[in-house]
Order: structure tokens, then C-alpha cells, then sequence
């Protein structure tokens, strides 16, 4: 059992700190620790250039970023690809994950493990689980969004989370080592990830407090619905995992999330729902080339257009 744990806070922080408390604890399961601080990585961001979709869509090949060899990437996916789990410990910057989260998951769609079964590369997704940690300097209305960004990546690399946790208040590095709630949960965070590992992966469910509406993916994001490009429409629907559904008044007068019976056909966490996506993309990029020649001709008054530009 191999569990990788990935940090992109200060050196000696409250999310390393919470971050070595659970691996600590996955170690006194058995388990084969690695981690990693973003920090310390050269990881170029991701520049839209769509190069990897099309290696799989048109060549029915592996995706390969242009990057490839470039830079760090491929050695972390590489490590993550061979653990068993994951514990991402990021702290909350402005409503949301440090930026630098979002640079390195922004570079997972080669490795994203939907696009290849689609293509017929590979059967199957790895079997694995993940554990979330977050921290931030004040009350839970200045975190609201980091959570739900944490979780959204994980679908891509179709890890199953089976816990996550937020410490609030701790703004100054350190802060956490004396908070024995926060260590405790972290911890517990630490043994829920191991245990999940040894489990059949069926049995796996998420067993962390719960955190926001969404009795899918746990988090605490809803959205009013639009269409989807293939006409399904819901009510409400999870900003996060994009299950689909209504609200209604429980038994205390609260309101509670449920899942629509087909709430969960564009579901982004599980594979076919990641793969109606795929064909969502699809028929863009088709609509997008039947009008190239329209699309070249509109292209020259902005590439005509030339005001001073900086660093370049």
C-alpha cells in the first residue's frame, strides 16, 4: 500500500503540519509514504492548446501534453499513478485553493483516465481513494469555494474521496501544531484513506464529517440549472460533481439536496459521465472545423490588430 501526499503551503505550515499528521498515521497502517510540495516542482502552466485531446479523439493514441519531458509533470503522475491513495493538504487563498493547485491539475487532462477508456486505450480507470485538507485564516464565508475546488480534480484522475476536512482560523504557520481538534481529524483523515486502500473498492464510500448539500460529493456548492448540450435539464444542480436534482424541507424545516432519478447521467464523478462530456466536446470541435475558412477570415482583424504589448 503506497499513499502519495501532495502540499503547496509554506515550508513548516498548518497544511504540511496537518498533511504529515495524517501520512503519519497511514504509516502506522502499514503504508508506503511519499509527499510532495508543489512549490518544489517546475510545473508549466497548461496552455489550452488541446493537443492531447486530439492525440486520443482523432489518433486514438495515449494522451501526451506538449510539455512532456519539459518540465516535472510527467514524474509526479507517474508517482501518483503507482499509490494506491492521495492527500492533497492546500491552503485557501481568496474564497479558494492556492493558485498553484489549479496550475498543476490544470496539466491532468493527458493523464485523465476517461479520455483513454473512450478512445479504447485502456479498459478501466485505476482503483483508487483520496483524502482532502484544507486551511485558511478565517471563518468558513472566506473558504467557501476551497473545497469544492479541491474536489473537482479528483474525478479526472478517478480517485474516490473518502474524506476531507477544513481548518479555519489558522492563518499564521504553525498555528495548527496546538489545535488537537484539527490534528485529530487529520489524523483520522490519515487512517480513513489506509483503511479505504485495503478495501474492495466497491465497499469504498465516503466516511468523513459531512460537509455542504450534495449527498454525492459532499460539498456545499449548488447551482440554478441551465440545459445541457444534449437537452437534459435539472432544477438545481451540484456545481462541484454536476449531479442533478431539486431541494426540498426536511423533517427539521431545513432544506435538503435530492438527487433527480437521472441526476447523475452528467455526473463528473464517474467515467460515463465524464464521457458524455467527451462527446459534448466532440461535437464542438466538429461545428468548429465545418466553419474554419468563416473562423480565418474573422481571425485577420485581430491578428491585424497590434497595441503595445508587454514582455513580449
Amino acid at each position: 500500500m503506497k499513499i502519495m501526499g501532495i502540499n503547496c503551503g509554506r515550508p513548516g505550515g498548518n497544511t504540511e503540519i496537518l498533511l504529515k499528521e495524517a501520512l503519519m498515521a497511514c504509516e502506522e497502517q502499514g503504508a508506503e509514504v511519499v509527499w510532495l510540495n508543489l512549490h518544489d516542482a517546475k510545473i508549466n502552466p497548461c496552455t489550452g492548446c488541446e493537443a492531447c485531446m486530439m492525440q486520443v479523439e482523432v489518433k486514438k493514441q495515449p494522451p501526451k501534453c506538449i510539455f512532456s519531458g519539459k518540465d516535472d509533470m510527467d514524474a509526479i503522475m507517474e508517482e501518483m499513478a503507482s499509490s494506491d491513495g492521495l492527500i492533497i493538504s492546500i491552503p485557501s487563498f481568496t474564497v479558494g485553493p492556492h493558485g498553484l493547485w489549479k496550475v498543476f491539475t490544470d496539466r491532468w487532462l493527458p493523464y485523465e483516465w476517461a479520455l483513454q477508456i473512450k478512445a479504447g486505450i485502456v479498459d478501466k480507470a485505476p482503483e483508487r481513494v483520496a483524502g482532502i485538507i484544507a486551511t485558511g485564516g478565517a471563518t468558513l464565508n472566506w473558504q467557501t469555494m476551497t473545497l469544492a475546488g479541491l474536489s473537482v480534480p479528483m474525478f479526472m484522475q478517478s480517485f474516490k474521496v473518502v474524506d476531507m476536512m477544513m481548518g479555519r482560523r489558522m492563518a499564521s504557520p504553525g498555528h495548527v501544531s496546538i489545535v488537537p481538534k484539527y490534528l485529530e481529524q487529520a489524523r483520522k483523515l490519515g487512517q480513513n484513506v489506509a483503511e479505504a486502500c485495503q478495501m474492495d473498492y466497491a465497499d469504498v464510500k465516503y466516511v468523513g464529517e459531512e460537509q455542504g448539500w450534495c449527498p454525492v460529493c459532499h460539498n456545499n456548492l449548488m447551482i440554478k440549472s441551465e440545459p445541457h448540450w444534449d437537452g437534459l435539464t435539472y432544477k438545481y444542480e451540484c456545481a462541484m460533481c454536476g449531479a442533478g436534482g431539486d431541494f426540498e424541507l426536511d423533517e427539521n424545516g431545513d432544506l435538503k439536496f435530492i438527487v433527480a432519478p437521472n441526476g447523475l447521467e452528467h455526473c463528473r464523478l464517474f467515467n460515463e459521465g465524464r464521457a458524455n462530456h467527451l462527446e459534448e466536446l466532440g461535437q464542438i470541435h466538429g461545428e468548429f472545423f465545418k466553419h474554419i475558412g468563416e473562423v480565418k477570415e474573422a481571425m485577420g482583424k485581430y491578428k491585424a490588430y497590434n497595441p503595445r504589448r508587454m514582455f513580449k
